[in-house]
C-alpha cells in the first residue's frame, strides 16, 4: 500500500505518545487534493486501516490517492517536515502539500 522511510518511522513514533498518527486527503490547495495529518486517540471500529509499521493509519477514503506513495521526513535550513512522495500524483504545488491525480 504504501511505505515508510526509517526517518519518518522514527519521527513518527517519537510524537504518537498514546495517540495514532492519521493520514487523510481532502479537496482543496492549489493542485485539488491536500494531504491532512493528524493525531487520534481511539479509531472507529472497521473504518479505518491497520496502522503501517505500528506508526500510522490512513483514512480509508485516502487509500486510493495514495495508493504506492512514500512517506518521508526531511530536515531542511527552513524546517523538518513530512513529505509524501505519490506516484499517482500527475501535478502537484510549491510546497508539496496538494497534488492533483
Amino acid at each position: 500500500m504504501i511505505t515508510i522511510t526509517e526517518k519518518a518511522k522514527t519521527y513518527l513514533e517519537s510524537i504518537k505518545s498514546d495517540t495514532y498518527i492519521t493520514l487523510s486527503v481532502k479537496g482543496g490547495g492549489c493542485s485539488g487534493f491536500q494531504y491532512v495529518w493528524g493525531m487520534m486517540k481511539d479509531l472507529p471500529q472497521y473504518t479505518w486501516s491497520d496502522p503501517i509499521e505500528d506508526v500510522l493509519v490512513l483514512d480509508p477514503l485516502a487509500e486510493m490517492y495514495v495508493l504506492g506513495s512514500e512517506v518521508d521526513y526531511k530536515t531542511e535550513l527552513g524546517g523538518s517536515f513530512l513529505t509524501v512522495q505519490n506516484p499517482t500524483s500527475t501535478s502537484s504545488c510549491g510546497c508539496g502539500e496538494s497534488f492533483g491525480i
